[in-house]
């Protein structure tokens, strides 16, 4: 499991692991053997102040009752206030509901949220997740807003863009924030096919909180941004072992999801 709540917020349903973007790519509900390929967007890097020392700016920490549980990401939108994650991080699944209370912080470590904390709102997950926890579906949006901030957040931390319909090999970057260290996981591996529409890698060192945290191709050196392809969660919620890693399969319900989400942010 990827993903720890505090112990006053769980529920019946297991919890673990968990940024939005720019869905480029439009597919059926079945895997694509060719990689998909995204538009060049240009995303505003972040500033250099406080930061992790491996981390994309665009990744953070979600809390609830001032302890760290799952992690999200930023993900491109037009808005520029759209979090991708874990539908089990946000959503307690099968006769559940969204959870309330949760804040975003970007490039947390060490205690230190550089950019404040931002409250997550207008969580979404597909009625899949929310009716039957299904696994294949453990992919949930948000958005994030900071009171008396004039700026977007993804104008301060950048954003990944997001990709659907890509192949189930890939070179990424995996970062999370284990719920038992104050500095996020950084890994890079490549992908494989677990099933039909779930993904793995192997990348050690990702326990219970690294729930959301973002599958990454394509990293820029400078910004750490690229394009997100997948989040810890779907198969066991993401794994039961700490070096393996799990992730559904980005298809046409996904991208459902981004557009509903920025639709209404």
């Amino acid at each position: 499991m990827h993903v720890r709540r505090p112990a006053v917020l769980l529920s019946l349903a297991a919890v673990l692991l968990l940024g939005a973007a720019f869905v480029v790519v439009v597919v059926a509900r079945r895997p694509q053997p060719a990689g998909a390929t995204t538009p060049s967007v240009e995303a505003t890097p972040a500033s250099t102040v406080d930061l992790p020392a491996v981390s994309s700016p665009a990744v953070g920490a979600l809390f609830v009752d001032g302890a760290h549980y799952c992690t999200a990401s930023v993900v491109h939108s037009q808005q520029g206030d759209v979090l991708l994650t874990a539908a089990h991080c946000i959503h307690d699944g099968e006769g559940g509901d969204y959870l309330t209370g949760v804040t975003f912080a970007p490039a947390y470590h060490d205690g230190v949220a550089p950019y404040g904390f931002w409250t997550v709102s207008d969580e979404l997950v597909a009625a899949g997740w929310s009716d039957s926890s299904d696994q294949d579906l453990d992919v949930g949006f948000a958005t994030a807003h900071q009171a008396g901030t004039t700026k977007s957040l993804e104008s301060l931390v950048g954003a990944n863009t997001l990709a659907t319909g890509g192949s189930f090999e890939q070179a990424i970057t995996l970062t999370g924030y284990p719920d038992d260290s104050e500095t996020p996981a950084v890994c890079q591996n490549t992908t494989s096919r677990q099933d039909t529409y779930q993904l793995r890698v192997d990348c050690a060192g990702f326990p219970t909180g690294t729930s959301g945290g973002p599958w990454v191709v394509g990293q820029d050196p400078r910004t750490r941004l690229g394009t997100v392809v997948g989040v810890i969660g779907g198969f066991e919620y993401g794994g039961d072992d700490a070096d393996t890693s799990y992730s559904s399969y980005f298809d046409t319900d996904v991208q459902a999801l981004y557009r509903q989400t920025t639709a209404r942010a």
